[in-house]
Formats: C-alpha cells, structure tokens, sequence
C-alpha cells in the first residue's frame, strides 16, 4: 500500500502524530468522474516532494511523524458501496484516531465524504467548531439527482449538524442556494472579493466565531490554470499563494482540529494536479507541525 512521502520516511500508527487517511469513494459525481482514483494519484506524487520547507526553514517529514492509514470506503472494490455505509465507515475511522490523539488529513473522492469526517470529529469534540470550506461551489442544495448525500449538498448537511461555516472562494451558485446564504446569512467570501481585496485573509478571519476549526478543501476552489484535474473546473479561483497565506493564518490563529483535501480527479496527460495537491497537504502539516 501506497504511503505519503514514502521513500523519505514512514512512521507507524502507535508513534505518528499526522493521519493520512485516503477514503477512494466516488458516486455521486456528476461531469468529470475520476476521483475515486486521487488519493492514490496523491500518493504517488508525494514521492516526488522535497522535504525541506523553504517558507517555513524545516524538513516537515522529518519533524513530525506521519502515518498513511488503509484505504476507507474504496468503490474501486465495492462499487455497490451506499453513501451511508460510507459515512458511517468514514466517521468510525475518524472517532479512533481523534481518541488516540491524531491529527486528521482526509483526502478523497467526492466532496460527500466530508460529511463523515466532521461528523466523526462532533462526535468527539465537545465544544463547536467552524467549517471552513475552500471550494468554486457552494455546495448547499438540500438534494440533488435524487441523494441528499451528492457531492453538491455536503456543506447543506454540515449547516444541519448545528456547526458555522465559512465558504471561502465560491463562484457558482444555484437560486436555491443564494436563498439560503441570505436567509442564514452565511458568511461567505466571493472569489471575486478575493481578487479585489488585498485585506481578504483578515476579514475572513474575523468571521469565524470559534476557537477551533475543520478545514475542507474541494481543490476546485483553486484556480483550474493550475488546479485542472477536477471534476467541476471553475474559472476564477484561489492562486497558490493565497491558499498558502490563508490556511497558514487560520493555522495561526486557531486551533485546527482536521483537515481533508477533496475532489481530485487525476488528468491523464499531465501530473500538476496531483503533484499540487500533495504540497498543499504537506503543507497543511507543516502549518499544523508549527502551531501544535
């Protein structure tokens, strides 16, 4: 089984402070198909990282240990695999690692999943935290194509447990959704605002109303020049660098609890997407690494 960062350094379970948990489950989507395959392909081209850090001046792998966990709710081998099975599964995972004090990195598959992680993590917390969603969509139908378990309707079931959320770059948006946004008045950050407004991070900040913070990121809240392989490329999202300043100011100034890294659709001509998204979680650890 494949491991993140392999051929540098592989910790076991018991020691590892970081869990990489790969969950291949696509069902629901609905253009380009392909995630179920980008965990792997995220594995795979973490090999390929560098270990030093040059922003933050450490060799991350080396400084915290890091554990790869076996592969949860994989439709590649049960392809009749329900989206409750698969929540189920994914929040049982995530109870036991929580309990046995490990940092989180969820990396999908369908923007579903998320729903089991930050149900795993409700249930182990017992103080409320913020969402904080990177994504082009909103992702707020109640249901959608007959499943209120859609990839399109993640963010929908995560205001129904009780929790904020903060969704930071959106640029497209069904009426149903626009509705809710202004009856809940939900706080979020327009791609577009981003682009115009150099003080974004901050006012960004000032919105979350919590101590600690889950970060979910549907990679196509990034820009598809560098963020192609995914299943709904959007135009106008996130550069590289401000994803970097934000989730390093999030890591910062609260306490993140988790994280996953969704919606990974690998391209067949070209590794940039993946090779991108494993930075951005190896990244994500060493903000972690930073600030524990």
């Amino acid at each position: 089984m494949k491991q993140f960062l392999e051929s540098e350094v592989i910790s076991n379970y018991q020691e590892s402070e970081v869990v990489i948990l790969p969950i291949p489950y696509e069902v629901t989507t609905t253009y380009r198909k392909g995630c179920e395959y980008g965990p792997d392909a995220v594995l795979e081209a973490s090999d390929q990282l560098e270990c030093y850090d040059e922003e933050l001046g450490i060799e991350t792998c080396f400084e915290t240990k890091i554990f790869t966990s076996d592969r949860t709710a994989d439709t590649r081998k049960n392809p009749e695999l329900t989206a409750e099975q698969m929540l189920e599964a994914t929040k049982e995972a995530v109870k036991k690692m929580v309990a046995d004090g490990k940092f989180v990195i969820g990396i999908g598959g369908e923007h579903a999943i998320t729903t089991g992680l930050v149900q795993g993590y409700l249930e182990s917390i017992n103080e409320p935290f913020t969402v904080v969603q990177i994504d082009a969509h909103g992702d707020m139908r109640h249901e959608f194509e007959g499943s209120i378990h859609n990839h399109a309707c993640v963010m929908r079931r995560i205001l129904e447990l009780g929790l904020p959320t903060l969704p930071v770059g959106i640029r497209a948006i069904c009426q149903e959704e626009a509705d809710l946004i202004k009856e809940k008045n939900i706080p979020v950050i327009w791609a577009r605002d981003i682009y115009y407004n150099p003080h974004w991070i901050n006012q960004a900040l000032d919105k979350i109303t919590t101590k600690k913070v889950f970060i979910t990121i549907d990679l196509d809240g990034l820009d598809p020049s560098f963020m192609p392989g995914v299943g709904t490329p959007e135009p106008g999202g996130l550069d590289w660098y401000q994803i970097l300043a934000f989730m390093r100011a999030i890591f910062n100034g609260f306490e993140v609890i988790g994280c996953d890294v969704m919606e990974l659709a690998p391209t067949k001509d070209s590794v940039v997407s993946e090779f991108t998204a494993a930075k951005l979680i190896y990244k994500l650890i060493g903000y972690w690494h930073i600030n524990k």
